[in-house]
């Protein structure tokens, strides 16, 4: 890492907002975007993308002037868990519904975690996945299967 880079941390998180913020940005102009009271298709999406492109320009410079820790080791087995959970989740919404999909996200996405414990893991992947079905399934009507076609669901 380069002498003027102060705070890697801050300099890496700003990295990964301008990219984030100005992706953002970038697909946006693809939509029409409308005005602040007929909104279009890239309005969200691009006031979105230039907060976060400001919020990703402050960290990079703070991180020329703060001093800070350098990075420690990334946990690759634990990223791995949480992107295969949510990939997972992705996959199983469909055929195997909200309730399967909520409870392997959480239960394998915790098992990443360095004090991880199963009871505690099967209470909380319960608790998420009944307010899961109670928030968008009963309250606001989502279309989403609460058990898929793998289980005689919808």
């Amino acid at each position: 890492m380069p002498a003027f880079i102060r705070h890697p941390k801050d300099f890496w998180s700003g990295i990964v907002f301008l990219f984030f913020g100005l992706s953002a940005i970038v697909i946006g102009q693809d939509y029409e975007m409308g005005t602040a009271g007929r909104m279009g298709p890239a309005y969200f999406p691009s006031v979105l993308g230039g907060l976060l492109t400001l919020v990703g320009a402050a960290s990079l410079l703070r991180s020329f002037f703060r001093q800070g820790e350098p990075i420690g080791r990334l946990y690759w087995k634990e990223l791995a868990l949480v992107l295969v959970a949510v990939l997972l989740f992705g996959f199983l919404m469909r055929d195997a519904g909200l309730v399967p999909a909520t409870l392997l996200l959480i239960l394998i996405s915790s098992y990443a975690g360095q004090k991880f414990n199963l009871a505690k893991a099967v209470a909380l992947a319960v608790g998420a996945t009944l307010f899961a079905v109670g928030l968008f399934v009963k309250l606001l009507g989502l279309p989403m299967p609460i058990f898929g076609p793998w289980f005689g669901g919808n």
